[in-house]
């Protein structure tokens, strides 16, 4: 039988494909590779040419990107319930957060400003504009889709907790509580725990 493998490093994003396996309870291997050596080898250059983490392979099959792992395990794996049935909103938001999103964080942590002349050039408009429209979606909103936890709240969720955790989103009640409501999950949890074991120990 055809083993899941997640191919990663703990200073990643591939923390948020691991807690997407994790909620799915599917058995998977975990192969650790390092920025500088193994992840630019010929062996998982076969596999992501891009040579960056996440990776997820199911024999033949090779996903790379992290939205683009959490919905085909989503949809892959039907039973695990990941899937909202209202796929319409789940593809919006979730390329939204891989798309505009992302990219207007990943512009300014580079400190690269955005002129409103320019703001038709980009596909987010305005960082205020994407960081307006994030909030809209989670305010007094316990899931991104319905009444059911799915394969967005891992995705869109890790990329809140991640950016209220490094200064990247406004600290704002509505990011937090939607955050509040997912990062004890115990299949986070779990998640975390691996990817913390894999950190390097600190010297005494």
């Amino acid at each position: 039988m055809d083993e899941l493998t997640l191919y990663t490093h703990p200073k990643s994003r591939g923390r948020i494909a691991r807690w997407m396996l994790e909620e799915t309870g599917l058995a998977y291997r975990t192969v650790v590779l390092d920025y500088g050596t193994t992840m630019k080898g010929p062996e998982y250059l076969a596999l992501n040419p891009m040579g960056k983490v996440p990776c997820v392979t199911l024999g033949r099959t090779v996903v790379t990107e992290g939205a683009a792992i959490c919905t085909w395990l989503a949809d892959a794996f039907p039973d695990t319930g990941l899937m909202p049935d209202d796929r319409a909103s789940f593809y919006r938001w979730m390329f939204f957060t891989a798309g505009p999103f992302e990219a207007a964080i990943t512009d300014k942590a580079l400190g690269v400003d955005i002129s409103p002349k320019q703001s038709g050039f980009v596909g987010y408009g305005s960082l205020e504009r994407t960081i307006a429209t994030l909030e809209h979606l989670v305010t007094d909103r316990r899931f991104i889709i319905g009444d059911r936890f799915s394969a967005a709240d891992v995705y869109i969720g890790s990329q809140i907790g991640y950016g209220l955790l490094y200064g990247s989103l406004p600290d704002r009640p509505a990011f937090t509580a939607y955050w509040n409501g997912l990062k004890d999950r115990p299949a986070r949890q779990r998640a975390t725990a691996a990817d913390d074991a894999l950190l390097p120990k600190e010297p005494t």
